[in-house]
Parts: structure tokens; C-alpha cells; sequence
């Protein structure tokens, strides 16, 4: 007689990590090493290559970031009504990775957008399913944990992929179209490991296989607590805008052009470090107080940011910025997922990277025009301000967020 389908409910993850979610930070890390190798450089390349203004470069990564962000409600859904989250995490895999191959032939700044947009396109297709998949995969008990491995394999990508960028540059006498073609093949390696080394477990629920993919009952039935996640983790990413802004902080303080994706190096060395930490201590502490030390590191760091006029300081403030993230990531992750019923963890997982796209995509088209306005000063003050909104916020945080859930 054979032995009946594993549930995740009754899985050994309920007890411990399972091995599909470091194989997952595994694939987010090649994924990572590709579009670092790629972004580090994509600012400086469109400003000094193509030759565009700074305002439209923040258009440009508003646009991106944003575009993606009703794909990933809708790919959320999906995953909850048919049951599946790996065919979707694939596909966007693979998109991203076709796509990438438009940045070397790159000629016109229309080119890079619509290949920025794509890629992102296939970042929101696999994105929700993804952490709705790595939150069935954990029990509550320690979900945090889960995001915080997830992130910390996933963000070291970003830490190596900016490495070899300068190294490349600095062999090719800064070709920054060499690099980019040499950034397609870790893209592609994630898509082989994802394929063969990810096994995707049944769902702990019954697939409601409707006609719509989101439906109003289906909002009505997310509890108010994590509506206010939402409204927080919206406020952290319009204090947060495009990395890309840090390259051009960088870069305005005289910094070789071929070293200047080390600057996000460093903030994703520190994002890295400190995510699975964090992610752990999550599953221990209050978490209110969690995101409100986070929020207090980013306001330093916009602080820092603003002041400085020197390649340390600079570097100081990209420190705290990595710190903030480590410290918010992995509990947002967590407490969206302990939030969610588990027959909508897909949907939850959309509309939590729905409200960050837009967000996103505000801040990046802000900071574009504030910095032309006012420069680097004006950009990251603005910035601060956001996030003391955000921490005044999370003092009003509900209790039953305060608390993770524990193991029965």
C-alpha cells in the first residue's frame, strides 16, 4: 500500500528548515550575481555611455521597479487557485534571463527601459510565488528564520556580482558591454538549479480553481494586521528608492568609475550578514521592536547620507543602509506570511510587493527630480523624514504582531 502525499503542514519542516529553501537562496544567489554585475554598472553606463540625465535615470529605475508590480498580484493569485508555485517562479526566471542579453546591445536609454521593465516583469511573474512557496515550506515557529537564510544566500550574490563587475572592468579597460554579456551565465546556471534541484510539495489547503484570480472576498478575508505590515513596509521603500542612487552618491564623490559598484558591494555585504541573524532573532523577540530599530538605522543612514561630502562617509552611510535591511527584510517576510490564511498566502505575498513597487516607483522618480533640484542633500533628507513617518507608525503597531507564533 503507498504511503500518502506529504503535506507541508505534517512535513519535517514544521520542526526544521527543509533543503528547498537554501536550494532556493541558492538560485536567488546566481540570479543576483547576474543583475549586480549588470546594475552596479547600468547608472554610470547610461549617464556616461548613452549619455542621459540623472532625473530620467530616476524615471527609468521608477518605472522598472513599478512595472512589475501588478504581475506579481496576479502571479500570487495564480499560485493560490491552481495549487502550483514552481511553474511560475520558472517562468520568471527565465524571462529575466532572456531579457538580459538586450543590456550589451543597448544603444538608446528606450532600449535599456524596456529591457529594465521585462526584467522586472519576470521578477514580479516569480517573485509572490516564490514567498508564498518558502512560507509553506516553514512552519511559524521559525519563518523567520526561513526568509532570513533565503535573503542572506540571495543578497551575497549582490556582494559578488558587483566584485566581478570591477574586476572585468578593470581587465577590459571598462567595457561595460563585456560585462554584461559575461552576467548572462550565472542568469542561466539558476535556471538549470531551479529545474533540477527544487521539489515542489503539495499545497496544505484545497485550490479554489475559480474563474477570477483575486476576488473582493478574498481582500475582506486579510485581517487587519496585516494591512498595517502593508502600510509600513510601503513607507520603508519610499525611504529606501533605488539603490542606484547610492552609485551616483558614490560616484558624485570622485570615485573611479571602475569602482563604483563596490559601493553597493558594501551595502549588500552587510544586507547579507546580518539578514539570517535577524531573520532568527525575529522568531524570539518583539517584533515591533525589531522594525523600529531597523527604521531608526535607515533614518541614520539618509541622515549620514545627506551630510557627507567624502568617500567614508559615503561608504558609513551605505553601511547602515545594508543594516536597516537586514534588520526589516526577513520580519516583514514573516509576519506577512503568519498574517495571510494560507489559501491566500500567494495573494498576500502580491499585494505586499504590489505596495512596494508603487512605492518604489515613487520614490526612484522623487529622487531623481529631487536630486537635480536640490542634489544628494535634499534627495536623502527627504528621505529621513519618510522613515521617522514610518517609525511613528509602527509605535502603533497592533500587539498581535509584536509576538511571532510559535511551534505546537
Amino acid at each position: 500500500m503507498s504511503e500518502p502525499a506529504l503535506s507541508v503542514s505534517d512535513s519535517p519542516a514544521r520542526k526544521r528548515l527543509s533543503a528547498d529553501v537554501a536550494t532556493l537562496g541558492f538560485v536567488s544567489l546566481l540570479t543576483a550575481i547576474s543583475s549586480a554585475m549588470i546594475y552596479g554598472l547600468l547608472p554610470v553606463f547610461l549617464v556616461r555611455v548613452l549619455g542621459i540625465n540623472v532625473a530620467s535615470l530616476g524615471l527609468i529605475e521608477g518605472v522598472a521597479e513599478s512595472a512589475n508590480s501588478l504581475v506579481k498580484i496576479i502571479s500570487g493569485a495564480l499560485s493560490d487557485r491552481t495549487g502550483r508555485r514552481k511553474p511560475l517562479v520558472i517562468v520568471g526566471y527565465i524571462l529575466s534571463a532572456v531579457v538580459k542579453t538586450l543590456f550589451p546591445q543597448a544603444e538608446t536609454a528606450s532600449t535599456v527601459l524596456v529591457a529594465r521593465v521585462l526584467d522586472r516583469l519576470g521578477k514580479g511573474i516569480r517573485d509572490a510565488p516564490r514567498d508564498a512557496f518558502l512560507a509553506d515550506l516553514t512552519a511559524p515557529g521559525i519563518r523567520g528564520t526561513g526568509f532570513g537564510l533565503r535573503l542572506a544566500l540571495a543578497i551575497a550574490g549582490f556582494v559578488f556580482g558587483p566584485l566581478f563587475a570591477v574586476g572585468l572592468m578593470r581587465l577590459s579597460g571598462d567595457n561595460f558591454r563585456l560585462v554584461f554579456w559575461i552576467a548572462l551565465v550565472p542568469a542561466y546556471l539558476s535556471i538549470i538549479v531551479l529545474i533540477l534541484a527544487v521539489r515542489e510539495l503539495p499545497l496544505n489547503h484545497q485550490p479554489d480553481r475559480g474563474r477570477l484570480v483575486i476576488r473582493r472576498h478574498d481582500l475582506e478575508a486579510l485581517p487587519a494586521s496585516f494591512w498595517w505590515v502593508i502600510a509600513i513596509a510601503s513607507l520603508l521603500s519610499l525611504a529606501r528608492f533605488s539603490p542606484a542612487f547610492l552609485v551616483l552618491k558614490a560616484h558624485a564623490t570622485g570615485v573611479d568609475v571602475a569602482f563604483v559598484p563596490m559601493i553597493l558591494g558594501l551595502m549588500y555585504l552587510i544586507y547579507s550578514v546580518t539578514a539570517y541573524p535577524f531573520g532568527v532573532l525575529a522568531d524570539h523577540v518583539d517584533r515591533r521592536f525589531q522594525l523600529g530599530f531597523g527604521t531608526m538605522v535607515l533614518i541614520s543612514a539618509n541622515a549620514v547620507l545627506a551630510a557627507s561630502g567624502t568617500i567614508w562617509g559615503v561608504a558609513f552611510g551605505t553601511a547602515l543602509w545594508g543594516l536597516q535591511m537586514g534588520a526589516t527584510q526577513a520580519v516583514l517576510g514573516a509576519i506577512v506570511a503568519d498574517a495571510a490564511p494560507d489559501h491566500l498566502r500567494g495573494i498576500a505575498f502580491g499585494i505586499y510587493d504590489l505596495s512596494g513597487g508603487l512605492a518604489t516607483f515613487a520614490a526612484s522618480a522623487g529622487a531623481g527630480t529631487l536630486w537635480a533640484v536640490g542634489g544628494p542633500a535634499a534627495t536623502f533628507s527627504v528621505s529621513a523624514c519618510i522613515a521617522i513617518a514610518a517609525a511613528a507608525l509602527i509605535l502603533l503597531l497592533q500587539p498581535s504582531l509584536s509576538k511571532p507564533k510559535l511551534l505546537s
